[in-house]
């Protein structure tokens, strides 16, 4: 046992180095992770993610379309076009997917072309069916994902085939769009339900051989979809869940490189953002994310999220403009009509707003107490407290205070504010109420309790 002594300190030690309060807190690793595979231990390297061109793409106008009303032409349109600007010019956000079956579809596929933003590069998804295929070349897309099922469930079930069957039929369209000049992207859809060394990995190693003496940007890519959110992170999980084991087989044994492999998960098992970063960290290269976490079901990796734990691990924005998030979020809500939940991470109303006395007093001490990283510079979004009978003075304070924008030696008391924080609780002691104090109701307590400072704040 190893005995530790108190080391008091004349400064704070506020572990800058991990929590800089200017970026969301970076994510390091010390050192490799080993894992045991076929008895055999294998050792990753997850301080390799800093190095390797780990992105992200999104399936918001394709998936994300499959949880929702589908979105009018122009919303998709100002959509992808606030992605570009969220993702950076270095194309962290690499690519967007869209379906191609409707003229509404294709219109907005040639609407958001004529935007003519690097990123991210427009690509399209069809069933592994020729007569799909057709609908690509029209478009003139230089990449298609294509729906290639890997687990028996589904093979067997859905398709009616066998596996030899169901491998030809995929062949044939993959073989069908080098011929064309269109990059495949196989999507195998269940992965982490199927018999991985029965059919994945047959199938996987005949996509290489069938491409091996195509140019690198011709050679087919690998998306791994978690289509129920089976997926584990966990250490020695067994396989097929395992996404560890998964990624080594698939770099290791298959030969298939970090930038050809992509992962796209659901949300069933509350497990979606942290297997994508998992999949990130283990060896692959991009992660497949939708806006706000919209997807069939429970919904794919948040690409808000996604990007997050980009900076996390990159230790840096590279491009990215966080502030474009905010703008996503009015926009949702004021054109589209969707509202989030309001305690919803990075996006929701609340997601920095406090109740609590006792941390509204510690955001009013000092910020970083109590607010995630630096809310205001990097989202737009300064951190807020909500009025209850459990806010305490505190919250009362912090709340006029950025009402009247006050900084500094400016700010007030909490005895300057005692009046109000009186007429708060006697709403609940005296009234009996319920709900939180609004807004309006504030103000006007200050308006009629601290008049000098509410007409400065007007003539501002």
């Amino acid at each position: 046992m190893r005995s530790y002594e108190l080391q008091d300190v004349p400064q704070p030690n506020l572990i800058e180095s991990i929590f800089p309060y200017t970026l969301p807190p970076l994510i390091t690793f010390e050192g490799p992770i080993h894992e045991t595979i076929d008895g055999a231990e294998v050792e990753f390297d997850p301080r390799d993610v800093t190095t390797r061109d780990i992105h992200i793409t999104d399936t918001t106008f394709r998936d994300g379309q499959q949880a929702r009303p589908p979105y009018k032409k122009e919303q998709m349109v100002a959509l992808f076009e606030m992605m570009s600007r969220l993702g950076g010019p270095n194309g962290v956000i690499r690519q967007s997917e869209f379906f191609l079956y409707t003229k509404n579809d294709r219109d907005t596929i040639d609407a958001c072309r004529a935007l003519n933003v690097k990123f991210p590069e427009i690509t399209g998804w069809i069933r592994a069916n020729k007569a799909d295929f057709r609908l690509v070349k029209e478009m003139g897309l230089k990449e298609t994902g294509m729906l290639t099922s890997a687990s028996d469930y589904h093979i067997f079930h859905k398709q009616n085939q066998t596996r030899q069957q169901a491998m030809d039929q995929y062949i044939g369209v993959v073989e069908a769009a080098l011929e064309a000049g269109i990059r495949p992207r196989c999507h195998l859809e269940d992965v982490t339900r199927a018999d991985l060394p029965g059919f994945v990995f047959p199938f996987v190693q005949k996509l290489e051989r069938l491409t091996e003496n195509q140019p690198d940007n011709m050679k087919v890519k690998i998306r791994l979809c978690d289509t129920m959110g089976f997926g584990l992170s966990y250490p020695n999980a067994a396989e097929p869940r395992s996404i560890p084991k998964l990624i080594w087989r698939l770099r290791n044994e298959c030969g298939i490189a970090p930038d050809r492999l992509e992962w796209h998960g659901h949300n069933d098992f509350h497990k979606v953002h942290i297997n994508g970063a998992t999949a990130w960290i283990y060896g692959l290269n991009a992660l497949n994310t939708t806006l706000f976490g919209f997807g069939e079901r429970c919904g794919n990796p948040p690409l808000e999220g996604a990007v997050m734990e980009y900076i996390a691990l990159k230790g840096g924005l590279n491009g990215i403009d966080l502030r474009v998030v905010t703008e996503m979020v009015d926009y949702f809500e004021n054109v589209i009509g969707t509202h989030l939940a309001p305690n919803y991470p990075f996006v929701g109303k609340d997601f920095n707003t406090t109740r609590a006395g006792i941390h509204a007093g510690g955001l009013r001490k000092f910020e970083q107490i109590y607010n995630i990283f630096d809310t205001t510079a990097l989202l737009n979004r300064p951190p807020r407290v909500s009025i209850t009978d459990k806010s305490g003075t505190d919250g009362v304070a912090l709340w006029v205070n950025e009402f009247l924008g006050l900084k500094g030696d400016e700010r007030l008391s909490v005895m300057k504010v005692a009046k109000i924080q009186r007429w708060v609780m006697d709403q609940y002691e005296i009234e009996g109420r319920m709900s939180s104090i609004t807004d309006q109701e504030l103000e006007e307590q200050v308006k009629v309790t601290l008049p000098e400072y509410y007409e400065k704040r007007r003539a501002k």
